[in-house]
């Protein structure tokens, strides 16, 4: 009984009030509570950075626009998960016969069945395009980070 009373007599000398819960408690209790917040937190915070870069890599759309050439080339390849792929030839300079001279080749993938059913009966015919641009690439989704969303034939 004197010690508790020489503790609370050298607390009170000092001015500081203790928590009648704290004496009791022993100090590696509270060292472990604390690691495992610390803990908890660095791994609450992986877990936001690796969804926000996730999302940035494969879901979110860097850029998308339009592209106008000839459809080359429509299909349906893979492995073991099957995807659409296409190629258009993009002329910048055409001859006086209507023949490409300068062209560049726009690979891109299609996700919608419907779609590609489109792009397979207009093989070799100028169409223009609307593409979302990712930043990564999904295997499901195909090989290239242009994603093909809608395509109008050119008359």
């Amino acid at each position: 009984m004197r010690e508790r009373e020489g503790l609370s007599y050298f607390n009170n000398i000092s001015g500081m009030k203790t928590d009648p819960t704290s004496i009791n408690r022993p100090a590696p209790t509270r060292i472990k509570r604390k690691v495992k917040t610390f803990f908890y937190s660095i791994l609450l915070l992986i877990v936001i950075i690796s969804g926000l870069f996730i999302y940035w890599k494969y879901f979110y759309t860097f850029s998308d626009g339009y592209r106008a050439g000839l459809l080359q080339k429509f299909s349906h390849k893979g492995n073991i998960i099957k995807t659409y792929e296409g190629e258009m030839i993009l002329s910048s300079v055409s001859s006086n016969m209507n023949v490409a001279i300068a062209s560049e080749k726009f690979y891109f993938s299609v996700t919608s069945e419907n779609l590609a059913q489109k792009l397979d009966t207009i093989q070799g015919q100028m169409v223009i395009v609307h593409y979302q641009q990712k930043n990564g690439v999904l295997f499901w989704h195909g090989d290239s980070e242009y994603i093909v969303d809608s395509v109008k034939r050119i008359r």
